[in-house]
């Protein structure tokens, strides 16, 4: 089978399972994002329980490997009576794992910003939640982009573990032609080249697009 046979036998289902590595990358994002900002401002938090909380939180995730989280999300937590199906199972997963890494960057975000930022925002009389929302972290914002693009990249290849739940991502699918065609040279190189146009010309154009915006709007401000 030439290499043009084999797409346009099986090209539709590397498209279908590319499609729901796509979903599982933006739904994991957009949890990771928010897990990150709310565990950076609990790590900074003058409350001990909860910067304790936070703490730990941070350090299981990032001190274990992805695919046992995973394993745990979707086969142990079912032993407790919390059954997830495999693609939520897989975007919490790798959601609650990145949003461990990306606390560090947002916490270090935050830290980075002036002294006199802080000082300004506080003679003013902001509240603390006004502070942070309106001065702090869109500064922050700036200074972590760049780390935050390679690790939206980490995030785009940690995806493919989810595969190994059965849900029917590219690398499923890919393992899945593998399988039944022994034809790994085509089939996999067909699937490292969509990870890498997903990663190079889609989610680091973006990041890179949103660095710029960022720094004309705080340089407009």
């Amino acid at each position: 089978m030439t290499f043009v046979e084999f797409l346009s036998v099986y090209w539709p289902r590397l498209l279908s399972g590319t499609g729901i590595t796509i979903a599982q990358f933006l739904i994991a994002a957009a949890l990771g994002i928010a897990i990150s900002l709310i565990m950076a401002l609990l790590k900074l938090s003058g409350n001990r329980l909860l910067r304790s909380a936070a703490i730990t939180y941070i350090e299981i995730f990032r001190g274990t490997s992805l695919l046992v989280q995973l394993y745990w999300i979707f086969f142990v937590l079912p032993l407790f009576g919390l059954s997830i199906e495999k693609f939520t199972a897989g975007y919490i997963a790798v959601g609650m794992n990145i949003g461990a890494y990306g606390a560090e960057l947002v916490r270090g975000g935050i830290l980075s910003v002036r002294k006199g930022q802080w000082e300004a925002a506080l003679a003013i009389n902001m509240s603390p939640a006004k502070r942070m929302w309106r001065i702090i972290l869109p500064q922050a914002l700036v200074n972590m982009l760049p780390s935050w693009g390679n690790l939206m990249i980490e995030l785009l290849k940690a995806t493919a573990l989810v595969s190994l739940i059965s849900v029917a991502d590219l690398m499923y699918e890919a393992k899945q032609i593998n399988g039944s065609t022994f034809l790994s040279a085509q089939v996999f190189g067909v699937a490292l080249i969509i990870y890498y146009v997903l990663a190079r010309f889609f989610v680091t154009p973006f990041m890179r697009w949103l660095e710029r915006f960022m720094a004309r709007k705080m340089g407009a401000m």
